[in-house]
């Protein structure tokens, strides 16, 4: 009772003051960009201060809160303190996770079925196959911004560059953004050679970065500036901080990387085995659940010592960076603590997919080498994971990083799409153990508003038509007043370049396209097999089949549009990149070229016989 009229007494104080923001401007309260409202410094004390924050790629047991050797205290700080999740999901791949957890609407009707560097062109021919936030969603942070909120953002954008798609335009009040996919953490470069530079915006206009950057340590920098820079105004703020850790390239200080030198030399699968059996100790998981071994895992034992030298400290990098990040996220709470604002903030931490599995187990492919040179990096041991290094985490690394689940980012198995969801703060008091109700990404921003007192969009915006939001407030949940927020009849649908999913209460069914799934749909239980091991589909063939229904009924009222059988994420990048780089007419020429190239070598061996 007492937490659930803390919150009541929030909520109420800011509906009491959006309902006099609409009656005074009207229904359509974002017309224009800033609302000045009178607000009392009593009221607006009452409403929350939200912090959102993002991590890149972390796996579902990278915390030490669920299982993870990794040193994560300040984020163990707010599990204590708050609501653990451990049955939370979101898209296997970044932009479409952010489209839908800034507007609560579903991946496809946003804009952003796919991250654009991976759309093909036969999709892209469609208006909301763009890989860009449409103009027919509304973020959180325009609505805040109108209720008298402050809105920040400092961190990866990744939903368009162009001036209207910008954070600064979509409602944000102070922004430093970097657009792309993904850059470097020490210097302002690409990571990729499909971008020709990396691309760091601040509020609206291209930013040259510190010469002394790191990207953890410079976005709570600035996320710390924003909200200095308003504080004694009387009005709560929203900081959004996605932050580039732990995407590749996997980068860390020197500091962080020598507290796990030597904690990875037994190996992936015993990393694996570690972390499966701390989550079911810690309650994350179920008692005996067991996992699978995914066909990308190499045999530890059959390296040599040098490679594995090399491959254990290729995750001590990682770990680093996520200690990095935790680090920095101390440094936020311990600010706003000093300032007197912690106690009337809520935080929301999540990541937007699971670990991403990348680069050959073997560091002196020379084909790997020479990639790298061309970008400015190295990957030698000694300076791995600092400034001109290139890391990544190989797939058997991956899959301990999402223990016990099977697969990884980009796929729709529970690795790909299950993550950490922890929220703490005003209001919310600390529930023991985890709360292993279906949560899904489209519920973050109705919970935001819930919990700040504002009104959902409805079907209008600006003038203009917009989707409605699709999630379930978790207010219920974190209060305790219910075990779940989605019925076992709602059924929810995913897509991401032909890999899908569908949940409905404890079940999911799921497919993913080859070479690494085997394109056949299964049906597993999720809440008593969270590892997808056991295949339920002979023994429920009705439940399939019914899901299978509700799945085509998905397909049909978002606009699902299907993959080419031949169809390459990572080589549609490529493809991509040059086009976009180099133009249709110099990308048809390369293609001639490699396709000539044979015969062209063929002809001159026989001419020289």
């Amino acid at each position: 009772m007492r937490k659930s009229r803390a919150l009541g007494k929030l909520a109420f104080g800011a509906a009491v003051l959006t309902l006099l923001c609409q009656s005074s401007f009207g229904q359509d309260v974002g017309s224009t960009r800033k609302t000045e409202l009178l607000v009392s410094a009593k009221d607006s004390f009452q409403r929350p201060n939200v912090i959102l924050i993002l991590a890149d790629d972390l796996g579902f047991s990278d915390l030490a809160s669920y299982g993870s050797e990794i040193n994560t205290p300040s984020l163990s700080a707010l599990a204590a303190a708050g609501v653990s999740f451990s049955n939370y999901h979101t898209a296997a791949s970044c932009a479409p996770s952010r489209a839908m957890l800034l507007t609560g609407v579903d991946s496809h009707r946003a804009g952003v079925p796919n991250i654009p560097e991976m759309i093909p062109p036969q999709q892209r021919q469609h208006s909301h196959y763009q890989g860009v936030l449409g103009r027919n969603v509304v973020t959180i942070a325009s609505l805040l911004q109108d209720s008298g909120y402050h809105t920040y953002m400092a961190g990866k954008w990744h939903l368009g560059m162009t001036p209207d798609l910008l954070p600064y335009s979509r409602g944000f009040e102070r922004t430093v953004s970097m657009a792309d996919s993904g850059a470097d953490n020490w210097e302002q470069k690409p990571y990729l050679p499909i971008y020709d530079k990396a691309n760091w915006f601040a509020d609206g206009e291209r930013f040259d970065l510190p010469d002394d950057f790191y990207s953890s340590r410079f976005l709570i920098d600035k996320t710390i500036e924003f909200i200095d820079g308003n504080t004694g105004d009387g009005q709560p703020f929203f900081a959004y901080v996605p932050f580039q850790a732990v995407h590749m390239p996997v980068q860390a200080p020197q500091e962080f990387i020598d507290r796990y030198m030597g904690v990875y030399d037994q190996g992936w699968e015993v990393l694996r085995q570690g972390r499966h059996t701390r989550a079911m100790d810690l309650g994350v998981i179920p008692q005996g659940s067991t996992r699978v071994t995914m066909s990308t895992t190499e045999d530890w034992d059959a390296l040599s010592q040098a490679e594995k030298r090399y491959q254990a400290k290729r995750m001590a990098v990682y770990a680093a960076m996520v200690e990095a990040m935790d680090h920095h996220i101390g440094r936020l709470l311990a600010y706003l603590k000093t300032t007197g604002q912690y106690d009337n903030t809520v935080f929301i931490f999540t990541s937007d997919n699971g670990s991403e599995a990348s680069g050959s187990v073997d560091p002196d492919n020379a084909l790997t080498r020479f990639a790298l040179a061309r970008q400015g990096y190295t990957n030698e041991y000694d300076t791995l994971g600092l400034k001109g290094s290139f890391n990544s985490l190989p797939p058997s690394f991956s899959s301990a990083s999402v223990s016990p689940l099977a697969f990884y980012k980009f796929y729709s198995g529970e690795g790909g799409m299950r993550v950490p969801l922890v929220v703490a703060g005003a209001g919310i008091e600390k529930q023991e153990g985890f709360s292993n109700a279906l949560t899904y990404v489209t519920d973050i921003a109705p919970t935001v508003l819930d919990l700040t007192g504002v009104a959902e969009p409805g079907g209008r915006y600006g003038g203009r038509v917009v989707e409605p939001m699709i999630g379930r407030t978790l207010l219920p949940l974190l209060r305790g007043d219910v075990a779940r927020v989605h019925p076992d009849s709602e059924a929810i649908g995913y897509e991401l370049a032909g890999n899908a999913a569908l949940f409905r209460g404890d079940y999911k069914i799921v497919i993913n396209r080859g070479p690494l799934g085997d394109n056949q749909w299964h049906l597993f239980n999720i809440v008593t097999d969270p590892g997808e091991a056991q295949d339920l589909a002979g023994k429920m063939p009705g439940l399939l089949q019914d899901m299978l229904s509700e799945y085509q009924s998905y397909v049909a009222d978002n606009g699902v549009l299907p993959v080419l059988p031949n169809y390459n994420d990572r080589r549609q990048v490529a493809i991509n990149g040059l086009q976009d780089r180099f133009g249709r007419q110099i990308l048809l020429a390369l293609l001639s070229v490699l396709v000539l190239l044979p015969f062209f070598i063929a002809y001159r061996l026989r001419y020289r016989r």
